[in-house]
């Protein structure tokens, strides 16, 4: 794995690989079937793009959206890399530059939309490509029942087969089901090499409110991160519009996105989302995996999700450059009602809508948790080892009461009612009000008629919402909606188990949220001069600005204030490639003063030991190139050899007469040796 590491530091720019990457690496080097479950932002695309430069031959990698592709190809470009994507957004100058390079073979990974499979054509070109690795992005999107399905994901299997080559899947939202409906269709059954890395973003803050005056809890939340990229999740087209407005009415740069817009005008969203700084996205959930911008700050959710697993991979979007970033998630009894109401109208069997709304209950039970936001989050992913400190619950835990009383009775007025009821109608028998519907059914006759006299409506739907996110009850698809007990309701039933609940949930928000910043205030305004060194070059360049650095490289920059190219070879993210291209234009900006431009070959050997011999060699050259007189002739060595010899470092004379010849040999090798020796 050596040239792997040595490809990890030369051209992506990092001095190790982030915790489970690299045995992830090694199996994809070395040719295994592999499946990798990582957190979002956990750095799944290098697990196949470092492989693709290691291996001999050609990488296809089967992505989902056009922007996505588009981004990695540029940020692959921009270090160095021969990398291309066969796209309907392809100019035809941009396709025939990819064929070019396919037919000569100086290609190393193509990207391809999921639909370039059904074409014939595209079977037979891949036949042709030398083609000796499939990568699949967000391989969930093969689960017929997930919420991301693509069906043209159903032919990469078939690729696979027919090229005979090995496939690795990466995706990082996948319960066991939809792991066992990855490997079934894209590996026809048969076991892969599997990671399974744990799903925690430590850097994100989890944090939800009961919705109370949502819009201005939306406004508020986002003034507090004024100047940061962001996106607001909203349950309908049309809402993404108004509070798109409301923001843009606050002073921020907003636009919106949704699936009904113009393809064009989409495409014009991605593309500032991607090279403006702060700007924020009001979108519904298609704007979605497309999103590979690693410094958004800030992910908020006016609407509650669809899945526990959505909104993973939403928040997922925030915080990928592994800085900090703040989540926010409202919900409300509209909005559990709305994702009811989409389960029990879609197509799926009876069966697949209760696992749905099963899913569902566990999403209300992390927003109604009672502890950490992390553990029921990671727990439902299976996790049990969960370290937090970084949500809501932590930072103020909730009020808490003994609900056992309450639950049995709500569970005692679903068993006498034959599991026929919703909410609606259970909480009228348990407060004893009658009602026609009431009366009709002879329900005032039953034993629980008016036992929850005590709480009323609102506290009883908080009751009916905890025990959905407790998942003891589920709607039945088959009765309308009707609730009905899960097994794990019974123990309480039966006075067996005893259950503690939160407190009405529906509080005002907090005044004044704490403003969050990246940087201490001394190093807010070299930041800030960073980020516009950055835009400049992205704007010559015509790329996003993270292609030219993520903010957590500038941050970095802005707190070690790296003094020369050897200093900055060593803050993380910058390769060899980069060192190059921006590596001066940085540090005019840090130093405040034009910095010395060093010779392309002493600039090779920036950030390691070589360098420092080179800086030591060309001093004692420099001592000596008139002689020890100082009336000699003059005589001097290239910076290449200098680099040769600070690389190889002979350790005898005649190894260095080999490099010198025996004119300079004569002058330089004694004092060369001695700098080596001293190294």
């Amino acid at each position: 794995m050596l040239d792997a590491t040595n490809l990890l530091s030369d051209v992506f720019g990092f001095d190790a690989f982030r915790p489970g990457q690299a045995e992830i690496v090694e199996a994809v080097c070395n040719g295994e079937n592999t499946l990798a479950i990582m957190p979002t932002g956990g750095g799944k695309s290098l697990c196949f793009q470092l492989p693709a430069l290691y291996r001999d031959g050609l990488t296809v990698v089967i992505s989902p959206l056009i922007a996505l592709m588009r981004d990695q190809v540029r940020a692959l470009k921009a270090s160095g890399v021969s990398a291309g994507c066969l796209t309907s957004g392809n100019t035809e100058e941009e396709s025939d530059e990819v064929f070019a390079a396919l037919r000569a073979g100086e290609l190393k990974l193509l990207y391809l939309a999921p639909e370039r499979l059904a074409k014939t054509a595209t079977q037979d070109m891949l036949r042709r490509a030398n083609v000796t690795l499939i990568a699949v992005d967000e391989a969930h999107c093969v689960s017929q029942w997930g919420h991301d399905f693509r069906p043209d994901y159903l032919r990469i299997g078939q690729l696979r087969q027919s090229l005979q080559v090995p496939l690795a899947a990466f995706t990082a939202t996948a319960d066991a089901e939809t792991r066992q409906e990855i490997v079934g269709r894209l590996f026809d059954g048969e076991q892969p090499t599997t990671f399974l890395h744990g799903f925690d973003r430590p850097n994100l803050t989890l944090a939800f409110q009961a919705k109370n005056s949502p819009r201005k809890q939306i406004l508020d939340f986002a003034d507090a991160r004024r100047g940061q990229s962001g996106i607001v999740y909203c349950g309908t087209r049309a809402k993404t519009e108004s509070l798109a407005r409301a923001l843009t009415e606050d002073g921020h740069s907003t636009c919106h996105y949704h699936g009904g817009m113009d393809p064009e005008d989409r495409r014009v969203v991605e593309t500032r989302f991607s090279r403006e700084d702060g700007l924020v996205v009001v979108a519904t959930i298609a704007f979605g995996m497309g999103v590979d911008k690693p410094d958004v700050r800030w992910v908020a959710h006016a609407d509650l999700p669809k899945s526990i697993e959505g909104y993973y991979q939403e928040i997922g979007r925030a915080g990928r450059d592994g800085a900090p970033a703040d989540t926010l998630t409202l919900y409300g009894a509209d909005d559990i009602r709305f994702r009811r109401q989409q389960i029990d109208e879609g197509l799926a069997d009876a069966e697949r809508k209760i696992a749905d709304h099963a899913r569902l209950n566990a999403l209300l039970g992390l927003a109604e948790a009672l502890t950490c936001r992390r553990d029921a989050l990671l727990g439902y992913f299976g996790e049990t080892e969960i370290t937090c400190g970084n949500c809501d619950l932590c930072e103020t835990p909730p009020k808490t009461f003994d609900g056992t009383t309450h639950v049995r009775k709500a569970l005692s007025a679903i068993l006498r009612t034959d599991a026929w009821f919703g909410a609606g109608h259970l909480i009228d028998i348990l407060r004893g009000t009658t009602t026609d519907k009431i009366s009709q059914r002879g329900h005032d006759q039953l034993p629980t008629f008016g036992v929850g006299d005590d709480l009323d409506k609102r506290e009883w739907q908080a009751v009916f919402r905890q025990m959905q996110g407790h998942d003891l009850i589920r709607p039945n698809p088959d009765r309308h909606g009707a609730l009905f007990m899960t097994d794990k309701a019974r123990p309480i039933l039966k006075d067996e188990a005893s259950i503690t609940l939160r407190r009405d949930t529906i509080v005002k928000g907090r005044s004044g949220p704490r403003v969050r910043t990246l940087v201490s205030d001394e190093d807010a305004p070299l930041l800030s001069a960073l980020k516009a060194k950055r835009r400049a070059f992205a704007e010559a360049q015509g790329v996003p600005a993270y292609i030219i650095f993520n903010d957590k490289t500038l941050i970095e920059m802005a707190e070690k204030r790296p003094a020369s190219l050897d200093d900055f070879a060593r803050i993380s993210g910058v390769g060899a490639k980069k060192l190059q291209n921006y590596g001066k234009g940085f540090l005019d900006v840090i130093n405040g003063a034009e910095t010395e431009t060093l010779h392309p070959a002493r600039r090779k050997l920036a950030g390691g030991n070589a360098g420092s011999i080179y800086d030591r060699l060309l001093d004692a050259q420099n001592r000596l190139k008139t002689g020890e007189s100082g009336f000699d002739k003059p005589i001097t060595c290239s910076a290449s050899l200098l680099a040769k010899i600070a690389e190889t470092r002979p350790r005898d004379r005649t190894a260095m007469t080999r490099i010198l010849g025996d004119r300079r040999a004569d002058r330089f090798a004694d004092a060369f040796l001695e700098v080596l020796a001293d190294s």
